[in-house]
């Protein structure tokens, strides 16, 4: 089996990946087939965080949208985070996968507090960590949170689990002419405009020169297979 190519990987995972076909909530069969498959990339000897979303339960700009106070809808976005979190964890460690969840807001009789020093001595024992709640502030996305993480633990890339299998100039659900990328840019994410995650977390990742990644969480495999440097993905780099 080919070596991985990476040491210390962070995944981001939105709320939408775990719900499967359904319209709303957790799919327990797709929340087993990622924890599988970040199971196979632990077996590589990478060690392994995620961050994930929570827009499968609750979305805090849609809240916000509907005449919410931005602040509050985002904490209840948060605190669906560590719902999902949770979940995760619970498949990981059916899976015989030593998982701990860190949240952003303290609620110690679930999970543990985001500690950075103590989730870098987790996945040093070979333990995943999951990041749950965000970076505990209204007004950042997840997908900010995931690179503000990335940065703290060091992680040698950053990867974006998504329903398509890299960037697309449009969404190829849609527009069968889409053109995919194999590689960008950080300023070419942000002069296009690609919707695959917003300019703050771009902007840090590339501030602290880190690689992202995106492909296919729905493929079985494929994490595994993006750590090797196999399958389909899209690299975003500096130039």
């Amino acid at each position: 089996m080919p070596s991985p190519i990476y040491k210390r990987a962070l995944l981001k995972l939105s709320g939408e990946a775990l719900m499967g076909t359904r319209d709303y909530g957790l799919d327990n069969a797709t929340v087993r087939e990622i924890a599988q498959d970040i199971k196979g990339v632990a077996e590589l000897g990478v060690e392994v965080c995620v961050v994930v979303g929570g827009g499968n339960i609750f979305r805090g700009v849609a809240g916000a949208s509907a005449g919410m106070d931005r602040a509050q809808a985002d904490s209840m976005g948060m605190l669906a985070t560590v719902m999902n979190a949770l979940a995760l964890q619970n498949a990981l460690e059916k899976a015989g996968v030593p998982t701990r969840v860190q949240s952003a807001i303290p609620m110690s009789s679930v999970c543990e507090p985001f500690i950075r020093r103590r989730a870098q001595r987790h996945m040093e024992k070979g333990r995943v960590v999951i990041f749950a709640a965000g970076s505990g502030n209204p007004f950042f996305t997840t997908d900010t949170a995931a690179a503000l993480r990335a940065a703290e633990m060091g992680c040698d890339v950053l990867l974006k689990g998504t329903q398509v299998d890299g960037v697309y100039s449009a969404d190829p659900r849609k527009n069968p002419q889409a053109e995919r990328y194999v590689t960008l840019t950080y300023l070419e994410m942000l002069a296009r405009d690609l919707a695959v995650m917003d300019a703050a977390a771009i902007s840090l990742a590339r501030e602290n020169k880190l690689p992202i990644i995106v492909f296919n969480i729905h493929e079985p495999g494929a994490f595994t297979a993006v750590m090797q440097g196999e399958g389909r993905f899209t690299t975003v780099v500096d130039q």
